[in-house]
């Protein structure tokens, strides 16, 4: 279907030639949704991307090396710092986006690139990472900062739901919806009434290896510095524990989890991959309290061999069992040091060997063929726009038309749009 060629992939061949245009929320460091967009940079290098904002030298190559259009809040001062806080603005921003008239568009999308105005009849994927999390799932997390200010909670409160309002209605805007896990197609047809395959992310397999070292006596935390991935529950389990902890990643909360943190927990800030590899093959285990979407980092820590303790909810909970670590239920820091000490108690039990089958399900090359053969049968007329969900959850079914789609029950919809129509 698709093989590495000169760093090059070969396309299936009605992708070919195409004109896409690629979308993305910000471009300010690389993590998951990063590597997700460099498998489509290397599959479509002369097309064009739109984000939010972009700061220059923090993605790679494979994504810099094309034209990067953003929207006006690039010309915020200190954007780089304080975008999460103009939260409000970014729909108005998106809506500035001007991609022209395309064969394909393709967004990556965790708040608002899956907003992109497309013209009618262009086929749009979106690869959803989750539904907007400040406005649905994280909304609680995203207000903790307010407790102590009721007044501005209340405000950011209605703020969020008219966000949730927005994000429901420009989910029409999108044909194809593809989710990286069942919890997050799960999440697509709770807050959308939407159907959407599953394609999960693809884990660096050939880079992630195991290694012939001993482990030391140290747990790990990979992770960006923010509320909703609860690194301060890994601190404070690690603390009460008292267990050293390595926390490798950068963001707004990093200055409020040094004061918590005692003496046995080490800041890096952010590091090289080969730094976070060497850290995988050696600490203990890596924990990640979070509820995540789908979990790149954990399955990089399995690929080279290192136990997992994680929370039982979310996408972590469908690739990591207790053959290969530990999952704890109770969402509290005191949860995760009961599991940790019970872990240990049972002879830290793992097998490495499952772990790295576990991560070469969802190597690159495999990631590769699933996800241009999916954009494939989209161009093609062979995969129909997503489906919408009857109130009761049901699905509305789809029946072909000529070079049409026509819905089942209710009225219909044409290719190239997921507009529910009026």
């Amino acid at each position: 279907m698709s093989s590495l060629e000169s760093g090059r992939l070969v396309l299936p061949c009605s992708l070919g030639g195409l004109r896409v245009v690629l979308v993305h929320d910000w471009l300010t460091g690389r993590r998951g949704g990063e590597k997700c967009l460099e498998v489509l940079g290397r599959a479509f290098p002369e097309a064009p991307l739109f984000t939010l904002l972009y700061r220059a030298g923090s993605v790679g190559p494979v994504i810099e090396g094309r034209a990067i259009h953003t929207s006006p809040l690039q010309w915020v001062p200190g954007i780089e710092r304080r975008y999460r806080w103009l939260l409000p603005l970014m729909p108005g921003a998106a809506a500035c986006w001007r991609v022209g008239r395309p064969d394909l568009v393709v967004s990556l999308s965790h708040c608002v690139a899956k907003a992109v105005r497309v013209p009618a009849g262009v086929p749009h994927v979106c690869y959803c990472f989750t539904p907007m999390r400040y406005a649905w799932d994280g909304r609680d997390s995203y207000l903790e900062g307010w407790g102590d200010r009721p007044i501005r909670r209340w405000l950011v409160g209605g703020v969020l739901d008219r966000l949730r309002a927005w994000d429901r209605r420009t989910a029409a805007g999108v044909s194809h919806f593809v989710a990286i896990s069942r919890t997050v197609q799960e999440r697509i047809g709770r807050c959308y009434g939407r159907e959407s395959e599953i394609i999960e992310p693809p884990v660096d397999t050939e880079f992630y290896t195991p290694a012939e070292v001993v482990r030391e006596p140290y747990y790990l935390v990979v992770s960006a510095l923010v509320p909703y991935k609860r690194v301060d529950q890994a601190i404070e389990a690690c603390c009460a524990a008292g267990r050293r902890l390595v926390v490798i990643g950068e963001g707004p909360e990093r200055s409020e989890l040094e004061r918590q943190a005692g003496p046995g927990v080490t800041f890096l800030g952010w590091q090289p991959d080969e730094v976070i590899r060497e850290h995988m093959r050696r600490c203990r285990a890596l924990l990640f309290p979070g509820v995540e979407d789908f979990g790149i980092v954990p399955m990089e820590a399995l690929a080279c061999g290192a136990p997992v303790l994680a929370l039982a909810v979310g996408g972590v909970a469908e690739t990591v069992d207790n053959r290969v670590g530990r999952l704890h239920h109770e969402a509290t820091a005191e949860g995760l040091r009961r599991s940790l000490l019970s872990w240990e108690a049972d002879g830290c039990p793992h097998d490495p060997r499952e772990a790295r089958r576990r991560a070469e399900r969802f190597a690159v090359r495999r990631f590769e063929q699933r996800l241009l053969g999916y954009l494939a049968g989209v161009v093609e007329g062979r995969v129909p726009p997503s489906g919408w969900l009857g109130a009761d959850g049901s699905r509305v079914r789809f029946d072909r038309v000529g070079s049409g789609i026509r819905r089942r029950r209710g009225v219909g919809s044409t290719l190239g749009s997921g507009r529910r129509p009026d």
